[in-house]
């Protein structure tokens, strides 16, 4: 091998080291643009049109999002509700359980037991939940109705699963006891990645444990509350499991709950595009729910953080 080959295999390696990155994460891409990236345009072209699955689409050009904005009340029906119970859950998810996690991690025995005893709640599956909720909020055979009675609290069982409100918070009650344990989780990573010796000086310093948590534990937690914040808004904007599961898992016919109370805006999308048979209709929706997710995200972002930390 003379020194011309040897020059002439340097720049071939160098191509090669350089190719073998983008050949390993093409089969992710294709993948990628196939299942993710497509539909995605697919359907903002489809939000367009009317169309059933059977017949041929047909273009309506804006119709869709002006029936949508200006005519279908269920769909600012669906944002309230979304919206109520999100006002209802997160707040109580974010305080119990930073207040939870910082009882836990102060705690000297027994601690991985209440930390696995929160958790599992949240690996549990929303199927069951809405079958426990159901049967213990069920006005003939409930625990609740019965526990209530025998304490003389009530004179007979309430309808719970029938009133628009208390349906909002039951739906609320099943979010916080199923997200609870990995808020705790969270904040339990964040407060065990403090340094040691912030709590040690400020005990030395004479600092009450109430202190502490509001002058020392709070602060360092910001950016740990503020990703659980717009995450949980995130998904907050999707939910649909607990009203579903709350409802259709006795009546599947029953849409929404009483007064529509329990409609979500991803339950008025399923219902729209798979049980009305309305693809172009349930793609606008989408779109709209993107457009509210965005919003509802970089404001929450905002009034999360602190004004140095914007900038």
């Amino acid at each position: 091998m003379n020194a011309q080959t040897v020059v002439n295999s340097k720049p071939r390696k160098r191509l090669g080291l350089r190719l073998w990155p983008y050949l390993f994460s093409l089969p992710f891409v294709l993948l990628y643009l196939a299942f993710q990236f497509y539909p995605v345009i697919y359907s903002f072209f489809l939000s367009f049109h009317e169309w059933n699955g059977v017949s041929e689409k047909r273009f309506v050009g804006f119709t869709n999002y002006v029936t949508l904005f200006t005519k279908d009340p269920l769909f600012y029906k669906s944002i309230f509700n979304t919206v109520v119970i999100m006002l209802m859950s997160l707040p109580t998810l974010i305080f119990t359980g930073m207040l939870l996690a910082y009882l836990i991690f102060n705690m000297v025995k027994g601690r991985m037991l209440f930390q696995t005893a929160n958790f599992l709640p949240y690996i549990t599956t929303p199927v069951a939940i809405g079958f426990i909720f159901s049967f213990m909020f069920d006005w003939q055979t409930g625990i609740i109705n019965a526990l209530f009675v025998k304490m003389g609290l009530l004179q007979e069982g309430i309808y719970w699963l029938q009133d628009p409100w208390l349906s909002r918070i039951i739906i609320a009650i099943m979010i916080v006891w199923r997200n609870l344990g990995y808020f705790i989780a969270i904040y339990l990573a964040g407060m065990t990645a403090i340094s040691q010796d912030v709590y040690e000086a400020a005990k030395v310093d004479g600092a009450t444990a109430f202190h502490t948590f509001t002058r020392i534990t709070l602060p360092l937690l910001r950016n740990i509350s503020v990703f659980l914040i717009v995450t949980s808004i995130i998904g907050s904007l999707q939910l649909f499991d607990e009203p579903k599961l709350l409802y259709g898992g006795w009546t599947a016919s029953q849409v929404g709950g009483p007064d529509n109370a329990a409609l979500t805006i991803i339950w008025k999308f399923v219902n729209d595009s798979f049980m009305n048979v309305r693809f172009g209709y349930g793609a606008t929706i989408a779109y709209a729910l993107f457009m509210l997710i965005v919003v509802f995200s970089i404001v929450s972002y905002k009034l999360s953080m602190g004004k140095g930390d914007q900038e």
